[in-house]
């Protein structure tokens, strides 16, 4: 026993992590920590196939083959995790209002507004690019753009210009589109 123990756990138990290395280069995207916790994993697995061997079978292919079973079963127990987390995991395009016409990402706080930087300076301290944007847009979607811009969320936008759904959506794309904000770029 004190031989076996000695041989899987002489320099700085190489048998022992080799076993496990060999096991997990069928396995990718394994980090340090990782690798650190399948060694322990091992320790375990050592620990117990020293108890249950029977002399019928070779020791390193009954410890091999406990290794490998462990191993599976522990990354396919770690694969399940992430996957739970993936499905409580959440769009940014999911409705947040009962009308469905905001969305978290409307929600999200950014510095930078197409808004912001149009109604910071008076009409006529825009730049020639400011303006050219400026006159794409039609009367309703630049009163959309300025309640936007006053915070406003867009169902009170709606109401407050009289707009559906449709006609707020359609006034949002256009505030937003690369055809017209390609002229600020």
């Amino acid at each position: 026993m004190e031989e076996r123990i000695m041989a899987y756990y002489s320099d700085n138990a190489k048998k022992l992590h080799g076993m496990v290395d060999k096991i997990l280069s069928k396995f990718g995207g394994l980090s340090d920590k990782d690798l650190d916790d399948f060694y322990s994993l091992a320790n375990e697995v050592f620990v117990g196939v020293m108890r249950e061997h029977d002399e019928s079978q070779s020791f390193d292919a009954f410890l091999y083959s406990c290794l490998a079973n462990k191993i599976k079963t522990e990354i396919t127990r770690r694969n399940r995790e992430k996957r739970k987390v993936d499905r409580m995991s959440v769009s940014i395009d999911t409705p947040v209002d009962e009308d469905g016409s905001s969305t978290l990402k409307d929600m999200i706080a950014d510095d930078y507004t197409i808004e912001k930087e149009l109604f910071e300076k008076n009409e006529e301290g825009y730049s020639k690019r400011m303006r050219m944007y400026l006159d794409r847009l039609s009367a309703l979607q630049k009163e959309v753009l300025m309640l936007n811009m006053a915070g406003y969320l867009p169902k009170e936008i709606r109401e407050e210009l009289h707009i559906s759904e449709k006609q707020y959506a359609e006034c949002n794309t256009a505030i937003h589109s690369y055809r017209n904000v390609s002229v600020l770029l």
